[in-house]
């Protein structure tokens, strides 16, 4: 195994999931508007739905859209439409009242480990994760250390997030700040789509 590589992974890995981007800010804006306990099947999601995909593309799925690269561009697209809609659900939600409708939640636990699948900051860090660290051990425990570190570092990320917007819920007590928030992260949902349009 090569400590140096592994290093170097683990601080790329904690980069890429700590710094904003759609999960995380989806995350914030879920911590703050259900609270952390409802948002849990979300952070599920994204930890396990990330980490399968890391050891999808590793075990060779990767090969499929090197010989099929239209695939790579529709799910490109697809994931932008489908963080422009989410970025409108955000934008538009409010704090969730104990009498409000029940059928308001935060994403579930598929929504979310689907949702990797066309999640450009995502096909990054996968991208990343098996090409450039692919040396870190002979291969397939490579692929099995990249899954491990993902599901650690990611359900701390996800966490962390979380916890960060229901921490904000007795600052942001009126609807209205809470409004204002939501559309600031529905904001910055939109910005985290930049690279997309920068490499089109």
């Amino acid at each position: 195994m090569s400590h140096s590589l592994l290093i170097a992974f683990v601080m790329f890995a904690t980069v890429m999931f700590f710094t904003p981007g759609p999960n995380n800010i989806m995350l914030l804006s879920s911590g703050l508007t259900y609270g952390f306990r409802p948002t849990i099947p979300h952070i599920l999601g994204i930890t396990f739905g990330f980490a399968f995909m890391v050891g999808a593309v590793g075990v060779g799925l990767g090969t499929v859209f090197i010989a099929y690269p239209v695939l790579q561009t529709i799910l490109k697209y697809a994931g932008v439409a489908y963080l422009v809609y989410l970025a409108a659900v955000i934008a538009m939600s409010g704090p969730v009242s104990p009498d409000q409708d029940v059928g308001r939640r935060p994403m579930t636990f598929w929504g979310a480990a689907m949702f990797q699948w066309v999640n450009v900051k995502g096909w990054v860090m996968v991208i990343g994760t098996i090409t450039a660290y692919a040396a870190i051990a002979a291969y397939p425990w490579n692929i099995a250390i990249q899954v491990g570190l993902s599901l650690l570092l990611g359900s701390i990320s996800c966490v962390a997030w979380a916890l960060f917007g229901s921490a904000l819920r007795p600052i942001l007590t009126s609807p209205l700040m809470v409004r204002a928030f939501n559309i600031v992260m529905a904001i910055l949902l939109l910005a985290s789509l930049y690279p997309v349009f920068m490499d089109a």
